[in-house]
């Protein structure tokens, strides 16, 4: 019984901003039953396990949360603006037996400090989902999941994507089809990085400057005085991945603090490669 925002879309984002603007507390509408498959679907993709703190935004009774605990073992937190769900959904987790795991709160979503959490779940109105895109990015760390329900967020690149057909769900949105997102915060890797390449690739230090939106990962090589535009970046938790244009080999690297280590994989195997953050 999971909720799910209604209401005219473009009327709902002014609403919200307007709230935020005034510091008032967002309420982005009633909530509706969302099918089981879903609840399900959405934890399963996001391998949630017994070491996750899951929050979920706009909780409803808080089913997702309640399902969590009870059949994935993780533990979590469900934040609701409407105090009767709230209630609800602690009753329901005491009687459930998983109340010394979960706990709902009835707050704004927007303010809520979500940097515990590895695992966030959303089911709202896109523009709600896109309003919550930067809270996402600054408070969550890098590896950290993102699971939202029928709307991605603008700009991404999923890190899966589900598809499923559910009659249940004609009659919350008029048709059976449901898309599950599911989405790694990434580390932050914008800026100019010293790297060292393999010798087929430069004769010296090569220079990286990359620009990143959200996960997606892009910029330009300078390679012995040639500038090199990079393509198919992306950013997954700390795991990152580039190809340089006229290169085949594909850039693959783990983040840590300010430094990349990985590794070129092409034709020539694996060899290795590595960088430092400068500025």
């Amino acid at each position: 019984m999971r909720s799910i925002r209604i209401g005219a879309w473009l009327g709902a984002a002014l609403v919200a901003g307007a709230a935020l603007a005034q510091d008032k507390p967002v309420d982005a509408g009633p909530y509706v039953a969302s099918p089981d498959s879903a609840v399900a679907a959405m934890l399963r993709e996001a391998e949630v396990g017994p070491d996750d703190y899951l929050i979920d935004l706009g909780s409803g009774d808080g089913r997702i949360v309640r399902t969590a605990a009870k059949v994935f073992g993780a533990r979590g937190m469900g934040v609701e603006i409407q105090p009767d769900l709230v209630q609800l959904s602690n009753r329901l987790a005491q009687q459930e037996g998983v109340a010394d795991r979960v706990k709902f709160v009835a707050q704004d979503l927007f303010k809520t400090d979500i940097s515990p959490a590895t695992v966030v779940t959303i089911y709202l109105l896109p523009q709600t989902v896109n309003m919550l895109a930067p809270k996402l990015l600054a408070e969550l760390r890098p590896g950290a999941r993102v699971v939202s329900h029928d709307y991605g967020l603008a700009g991404w690149v999923p890190h899966k994507q589900l598809e499923l057909e559910d009659p249940a769900k004609v009659a919350i949105s008029g048709v059976a089809r449901t898309v599950i997102y599911v989405y790694v915060i990434p580390a932050r890797v914008a800026g100019r990085w010293s790297a060292t390449v393999p010798a087929s690739l430069a004769k010296g230090v090569v220079q990286f400057d990359f620009n990143q939106h959200a996960n997606r990962l892009g910029g330009e090589a300078t390679i012995d005085g040639q500038i090199v535009p990079m393509a198919d970046g992306r950013v997954a938790g700390k795991e990152v991945t580039f190809r340089l244009a006229g290169h085949s080999g594909v850039f693959r690297g783990r983040v840590v603090g300010d430094r990349i280590e990985g590794w070129v994989e092409g034709e020539g195997g694996r060899r290795p490669w590595s960088a430092t953050r400068r500025g």
